[in-house]
């Protein structure tokens, strides 16, 4: 079956999502060892003396096959049992056993009843040396030959902060093919965000607060020198503007996340468009920087279809990739990204950077050709400045690899927000940087492209076109006087030799 991007992107659209209300519609039971296993949820859960954090089950209800069910009378009891358990990361050997033969098993078998004392065709657990109640426990039975049964709802309350996990279990060989439906909702200590996600609401907030005090500095001087405005210098507002919208909304994105529990994919798929709207502007905008657009080129000729080309590509892969990773999330366990949408996103940054680094390389070399000292300056700190984020974007990716490869059971997850928070740091630094280097001024004509040998060519040329205030050209006036001076102190040496020669 062939995968469509578009396709997933329209389901995404049409379909509601819950998070932190994890439902399940009719979803069944995987073969792993010697027990069926569906995933509850896996969420990093705060709690406090304070405040109360709970997973509540509601209108848990498991199906059986009719050939399972037609395997029994209905005076039977006891038919089948499913069980769900709750356990912490970190005690996550405190479920299951090792077998004669080495091989994990997750329910008591004959062996293991005689080893560890459990009892055959349940799950295999150990109290927790902390707390003697956990690993939770809740069984549900089948009665008879019916086919469904239902779970009693109830509500575990956690009062241990940590990544917790849940499991429906079957270790009954005759309930091939359970099917499950309900939801269960995850309470955190002051919210629905699941733990990982939780500081980010912090975030956004400082975030929108750094755009705002950015904003006003930027927009005070672009006001205040509007007639010196370059066209490249709108592209930095527009930038500045899309980053503040985008940490604006994710902010309250998670802020309703956190009091409603839901995370409806219509709120979600905006915040992402502008997201995806500002990585793509950003990065075309320092393309086009990089090869001298309004400082040694007026346009961009012929290479203007291939840049939005290029642009049009980057903003849909953007677009999927990050719909894939935050609409739908619903668990704190990372790195299920699909593959697909991945590769695109990664080789379009490559080329990008490729791109970018070519021609920057090609500008400097006209600049100093022209011996354009100020825009030379210019172009020199904004290189420094790209190859700083290449560094630190490599460096990081290559920590982010790590930190997940070694964290398999995501119990570092109350410091992996910090791996989403980075790229926004980043990109907010570098767009600080270009807002230094082309900051409005009086003098913001200096960066724009000029086919004058005396403007283009040598900036400090511009000294000889300063006026004093009666009229006089102060500048040809005060070289008309060194050359004069340069003429009596070379009559002077002159006079010296003669002298000496006598």
């Amino acid at each position: 079956m062939d995968f469509n991007p578009m396709l997933l992107l329209l389901l995404f659209l049409l379909s509601g999502v819950d998070a932190s209300v994890h439902v399940y519609k009719q979803e069944g039971f995987k073969e792993v060892g010697n027990a069926y296993l569906l995933s509850g949820g896996s969420e990093g859960i705060f709690s406090s003396l304070v405040f109360t954090s709970s997973i509540k089950f509601e209108n848990v209800t498991f199906w059986r096959s009719k050939e399972a069910a037609n395997r029994h009378t209905s005076t039977e009891n006891n038919t089948g049992l499913v069980q769900a358990v709750i356990f912490e990361a970190a005690e996550r050997n405190n479920i299951g056993g090792s077998a004669y033969g080495g091989q994990k098993s997750i329910c008591c078998t004959p062996d293991l009843a005689k080893l560890e004392g459990c009892k055959q065709g349940e799950i295999l657990k150990r109290p927790s040396s902390a707390d003697s109640k956990w690993p939770v426990l809740i069984n549900t039975e089948f009665t008879g030959d019916v086919l469904s049964t239902k779970m009693e709802p109830q509500e575990i309350y956690v009062t241990k902060t940590g990544m917790y996990n849940l499991f429906f279990i079957s270790c009954d060989p005759k309930l091939k093919g359970l099917v499950m439906s309900g939801k269960t909702v995850w309470r955190n200590e002051k919210g629905y965000l699941p733990g990982r996600m939780a500081p980010l609401l912090s975030f956004y907030l400082f975030m929108s607060l750094t755009y705002v005090v950015l904003s006003f500095i930027w927009f005070s001087q672009y006001g205040r020198y509007w007639r010196e405005i370059l066209q490249l210098q709108n592209y930095i507002s527009l930038i500045i503007v899309l980053g503040f919208f985008e940490m604006t909304l994710w902010y309250f994105e998670y802020l309703n996340f956190n009091d409603t529990g839901m995370r409806p994919v219509g709120i979600t798929t905006w915040v992402v468009t502008v997201g995806a709207i500002r990585k793509t502007v950003s990065r075309i905008l320092i393309l086009c920087v990089s090869m001298g657009y309004g400082v040694v080129r007026p346009t961009l000729g012929g290479l203007t279809s291939k840049v939005l080309l290029l642009g049009a590509t980057y903003l849909l892969a953007t677009e999927l990739l990050d719909i894939a990773e935050n609409a739908g999330t619903i668990n704190d366990v990372s790195g299920k990204t699909r593959l697909l949408l991945v590769l695109p996103d990664a080789f379009l940054d490559v080329f990008l950077i490729l791109w970018i680094f070519t021609s920057l390389s090609q500008t400097l070399e006209q600049l100093q050709i022209k011996r354009s000292s100020v825009k030379l300056d210019i172009y020199r700190k904004f290189t420094n400045a790209l190859v700083v984020c290449v560094i630190a974007s490599i460096a990081w990716i290559g920590y982010e690899i790590y930190f997940k490869a070694t964290d398999p059971f995501s119990e570092r997850w109350r410091s992996a927000w910090i791996i989403t928070a980075f790229w926004d740091i980043l990109a907010f630094a570098l767009l600080c940087v270009m807002c230094y280097l082309w900051a409005p001024s009086q003098s913001s004509k200096r960066y724009a492209y000029s086919e004058e040998i005396g403007e283009d060519g040598d900036e400090e040329a511009h000294s000889l076109t300063k006026w004093s205030p009666d009229g006089g050209d102060i500048g040809l006036v005060n070289t008309q006087r060194k050359i004069q001076n340069d003429d009596d102190f070379d009559d002077d040496e002159e006079e010296m030799e003669e002298n000496k020669r006598e």
